[in-house]
């Protein structure tokens, strides 16, 4: 952990190389969500800040997108190291502010330094494309460029992860960037961007604002603000979306989401529970690719609900950040241990069975809500079309896979799916049916790598072009095409 991170009591900002402490109206506490202690304040500013960071990213723009594509590219290599170098203690600091096991917290950086690896190839991945004689005497060629000022919206649940989709792809393509992270964990984005910093990443390059509405409005407004990345709510994807392309913006919304997990009579029984456990209550169900629909399929159903019970019962639900051992951590906030628990209620109040309470048998301080389980959920049901973001698992039991793949398929959402089964023949039916982005096999998160977009359908994206690959390069550049005759009869002709 950085100084400036152990000393602080005020989150700062950090515009045009500078890191400056902002007052401000209102503040949104940063907690310890094990212990429900405040570590933080966040400024919630306005849009006189935005204005200066995105002034800053519009002056630094030009050296930038001028710098050669290799040299670029040296940036991130240094800054890869320096990730790898902190990389232990990015993931606690992960734990410190958002509750993640350390396992977890690990992942979490993880996964968004793979990002930086990827965008490390830039000189390959930036390359267009050329054909000679694509008419007589006549070559065509692409050529990539930048966009400009780029923008980052990020949520907590992914301090680390989320941001690293956006910004180090957006700025290896010569674009600026303003990152606006979540209020409630933005310590772990401070510390990202003292790493840029050291790494050699020219004053203005990136640069970090905070708030809540008013300056997600401002962003998605801003007449020198080219594109926009974000994750969070559907509810909030939908506004962003709609707002920034209403204003000329090329916007990437991401999503909530509603995952299945299928499993069929013949999958293996120890790998499949494995994967429903951690899928279902890593990250306390704080993730778009939570598994939160437990679909088995005829007779395995049983089986199933008193294995999982079993395991649920024996899981470690504990503080994370004195605990390295503890298998499950708090929710974010008091505001989303509410939330969930009134749902718990609501549902309850449906008269479906509730296998195991998360409101039970949990630690006194902190934000914790236990793993719930809920039994005879149907697709009328409020809980099947509902996105909790929490640890509540809901289990079907449709009779075929052919059910299954109807009921799933009547979700809004459209974020990953998993088959558990050894059948070649129902994973097909299972790829080629289902209608969301993400599918796994025997896979309980389906998350793509680096290499490939994060591919969300329906609700759970807005926009032509995903986060990360290839599609990712894409969103970041726009082409221009040339095409050049050179050919000595025309210049004869012409008096050259």
């Amino acid at each position: 952990m950085s100084a400036r991170i152990q000393e602080i009591k005020l989150v700062p900002v950090f515009i045009g190389g500078k890191w400056v402490n902002k007052t401000a109206e209102s503040y949104t506490n940063v907690f310890n969500p094990s212990k429900g202690e405040v570590i933080a304040q966040t400024p919630m500013l306005t849009n006189a800040d935005v204005e200066l960071a995105v002034q800053a990213a519009k002056l630094a723009y030009p050296a930038w997108s001028a710098l050669a594509v290799p040299k670029r590219a040296e940036i991130l290599f240094r800054y890869r190291t320096l990730l790898e170098q902190n990389m232990e203690t990015l993931a606690r600091l992960i734990t410190l502010e958002n509750g993640k096991t350390l396992d977890e917290a690990r992942g979490d950086i993880r996964r968004g330094f793979e990002v930086v690896e990827f965008a490390c190839g830039i000189s390959q991945l930036y390359k267009g494309e050329s054909l000679s004689q694509v008419a007589q005497n006549i070559d065509g060629q692409t050529i990539r460029e930048p966009l400009g000022v780029c923008v980052g919206i990020s949520p907590y649940n992914f301090p680390a992860m989320v941001p690293m989709w956006m910004f180090p792809l957006a700025i290896a393509c010569g674009n600026t960037f303003v990152l606006k992270p979540s209020e409630k964990v933005p310590l772990t984005a401070i510390r990202l961007a003292e790493l840029f910093q050291e790494a050699g990443l020219p004053d203005g390059v990136f640069n970090i604002v905070h708030g809540g509405s008013e300056v997600v409005d401002s962003l998605c407004t801003h007449p020198d603000v080219a594109a926009i990345s974000f994750v969070g709510s559907s509810h909030v994807a939908k506004h962003v979306y709609t707002l920034g392309s209403a204003n000329g913006k090329r916007v990437q919304a991401g999503g909530g989401a509603k995952n299945a997990l299928i499993v069929m009579p013949d999958a293996d029984p120890d790998a499949t529970l494995r994967a429903i456990m951690g899928s279902s209550f890593g990250c306390a169900g704080q993730r778009c690719m939570a598994g939160s629909l437990l679909v088995g399929v005829g007779d395995v159903h049983n089986q199933l609900k008193d294995r999982l019970v079993s395991n649920i019962d024996n899981l470690k639900v504990g503080d994370t950040s004195a605990d390295d051992l503890a298998e499950m951590g708090p929710v974010i906030d008091g505001s989303a241990q509410n939330r969930i628990n009134n749902v718990i209620e609501k549902v309850a109040a449906e008269g479906l069975k509730l296998v195991r309470d998360g409101r039970k048998n949990i630690p006194e301080n902190g934000f914790f809500v236990g793993p719930t389980l809920f039994e005879n959920v149907s697709t009328k049901h409020s809980i099947f079309s509902e996105e909790v973001f929490g640890p509540v698992l809901s289990m079907m039991n449709p009779k075929s896979i052919e059910e299954a793949i109807l009921w799933v398929n009547k979700l809004n959402y459209g974020n990953g799916a998993t088959l558990f089964t050894n059948s070649g023949a129902d994973a097909r039916q299972f790829t080629q049916g289902i209608k969301c982005g993400m599918l796994g096999i025997n896979v309980g998160v389906p998350a793509a790598m680096s290499i490939f977009p994060f591919s969300g359908w329906n609700d759970s994206f807005y926009g032509d072009l995903h986060m990360q690959g290839t599609e990712g390069v894409m969103f970041y550049t726009r082409q221009k095409i040339v095409l050049s005759r050179w050919d000595s009869t025309y210049q004869r002709q012409m008096g050259w």
